[in-house]
């Protein structure tokens, strides 16, 4: 059946924030000395320019950023990111995303925040910016304690595809259940799934997606 509704679909880094919430998390754990600096600033900042320049080794990336998540209770992570919610993140959500969010909230549109940012760090921030859906890359438990390890498949690249088509399975609902579905990016990385919906626009989008976008005749606005 034709739903009456749009999907509206956000990337989170760089698209409603103005910065990477990955990277903010773990520069947040380096300068309150949970990380050292020394062993873990290069590589943070390694893995951030490879995910900017389409060449991210995904299984390395969450391997490395996920490691402190199993040394610490969840207590402990929670009130940490508490913090770094008041400290970081907050200062990071753009005032023209959270508008466009309650443009398409207030539409009646269906909202999901898809995202290769694990769901620990933010599942906070979808609900700052009131989105129930969240399609993040999700985390193996173990008796109340994070592994390490990762539950399914990363939400990243092509792995949106398939977590958007699941989550709207479970809905009993495909892309074509939608009038229109848009989907809102920065990054080359989410060219897979922009290709897959009828409104794909680029946000403040990187030169590979920028030129994609004007190629193919796609809107391209800035949140900044």
């Amino acid at each position: 059946m034709r739903s009456a509704m749009e999907l509206a679909l956000f990337d989170l880094d760089y698209t409603l924030l103005s910065g990477d919430s990955d990277y903010a998390w773990a520069q947040f754990l380096i300068e309150r000395g949970v990380l050292d600096r020394a062993e873990h600033e290069t590589k943070n900042d390694r893995f951030f320019r490879d995910y900017q320049e389409g060449r991210l080794d995904i299984g390395a990336f969450l391997e490395f950023q996920l490691a402190p998540l199993a040394r610490h209770s969840r207590a402990q992570l929670d009130e940490w990111h508490a913090e770094y919610m008041r400290t970081r993140v907050l200062p990071m959500i753009r005032p023209k995303g959270l508008e466009l969010v309650r443009h398409h909230l207030g539409r009646g549109d269906l909202c999901a925040i898809v995202t290769s940012t694990n769901a620990f760090i933010t599942a906070p921030i979808a609900r700052e910016f009131g989105v129930e859906h969240l399609l993040a890359t999700e985390l193996e438990l173990r008796d109340g304690r994070f592994t390490g390890k990762v539950s399914g498949i990363p939400s990243y690249r092509e792995g949106k595809v398939l977590r958007v088509t699941e989550w709207l399975g479970a809905r009993g609902e495909t892309l074509a259940s939608f009038p229109e579905s848009w989907f809102y990016s920065d990054s080359r990385n989410d060219l897979p799934l922009l290709e897959c919906v009828t409104r794909p626009v680029a946000v403040d989008p990187d030169e590979t997606l920028r030129a994609a976008a004007r190629a193919r005749d796609w809107r391209i606005i800035s949140l900044e």
